[in-house]
C-alpha cells in the first residue's frame, strides 16, 4: 500500500507554482551537478514499510532530493539526519549521496508533508493542504508509535494528522502524547529542523540530534 502512496506522489502534477519550480530546477541545474539527471517530480517516502518510527521533514530540497528523487539525499541536510540515524541503529550507513547508495532503513521512515521541492523552501498553506492526503495515506499504512517532527512546519502537519490538542509549544526535545485515535499512545518528539541554517549557526548540534534519536529508540524498543 505504501508503494502505491509512492507511485501517486511521483506521478502528481496538482500544484502549479510547485511543478514549475521542481521542473524548472531541473532544467537548469546547479552547476555541481550539470551531468546529473534530476528527479524533477513529487518525492515520495523512503524508508521501511513496517516502520515503528517515522521522520517527517518539511519538503524535499531543491538540489537534494529533487534532484536524487530519495528524501534527505544528495545534501548537507540529509548529512546531518542519515548520521544520527544511523547512529541510533535506524540506518544501514551514515551517508545518503544518490537513491543507489545502498542505504536502508531498518524500523524507520522518512517522509514529509510537502511533496515537491517549493521556490525558496517555502510552501504555500493551499500546497501543504493539496499535498495532505498523500501524508494522510503515509501515516494511515505505517503502525508508527513515534514520530520525529523536524521543525515548526512538520510539527503543525503531525499534530492536525494526530489530533495533537492541545497543542504544546514547539521546541527541541518537546514531546507530545497521541491521547486518541488510531495512533493513541504514540509520541511526538520535536527537533530543530537540519537545515544548513540551524546547523551552521549551533542552533543544532550533532549532539543534540543524537538525544532526540537515542530518545526515539527507547521509546519504540519500550
Amino acid at each position: 500500500m505504501l508503494q502505491a502512496v509512492a507511485d501517486d506522489v511521483s506521478n502528481c502534477r496538482a500544484c502549479p507554482r510547485l511543478v514549475d519550480w521542481r521542473e524548472q530546477v531541473a532544467r537548469e541545474k546547479r552547476a555541481a551537478y550539470a551531468d546529473h539527471e534530476y528527479w524533477g517530480r513529487g518525492v515520495p517516502p523512503f524508508g521501511d514499510s513496517e516502520a515503528r518510527l517515522i521522520v517527517v521533514g518539511l519538503a524535499p530540497a531543491a538540489h537534494g532530493a529533487n534532484r536524487t528523487g530519495r528524501m534527505f539525499t544528495g545534501d548537507r541536510s540529509g548529512d546531518w539526519l542519515y548520521r544520527a540515524m544511523y547512529r541510533a541503529g535506524f540506518a544501514n550507513q551514515p551517508e545518503s549521496i544518490d537513491a543507489d547508495d545502498g542505504l536502508e532503513l531498518s524500523g524507520a521512515l522518512v517522509t514529509s508533508p510537502v511533496k515537491c521541492a517549493p521556490p525558496a523552501n517555502k510552501p504555500t498553506t493551499e500546497e501543504r493542504d493539496t499535498c495532505r492526503p498523500f501524508f494522510d495515506r503515509e501515516l494511515d499504512v505505517v503502525d508508527a508509535r513515534v514520530f520525529i517532527a523536524l521543525g515548526g512546519f512538520a510539527y503543525q502537519g503531525l499534530s492536525s494528522y494526530l489530533g495533537i490538542k492541545p497543542r504544546p509549544k514547539f521546541g527541541h526535545g518537546v514531546e507530545a502524547e497521541v491521547l486518541d485515535g488510531p495512533h493513541a499512545g504514540a509520541t511526538v518528539i520535536c527537533s530543530f529542523h537540519v537545515s544548513q541554517q540551524n546547523t551552521f549557526t549551533g542552533r543544532l548540534t550533532e549532539p543534540m540530534l543524537d538525544a532526540v534519536f537515542s530518545r526515539a529508540r527507547e521509546l519504540v524498543s519500550d
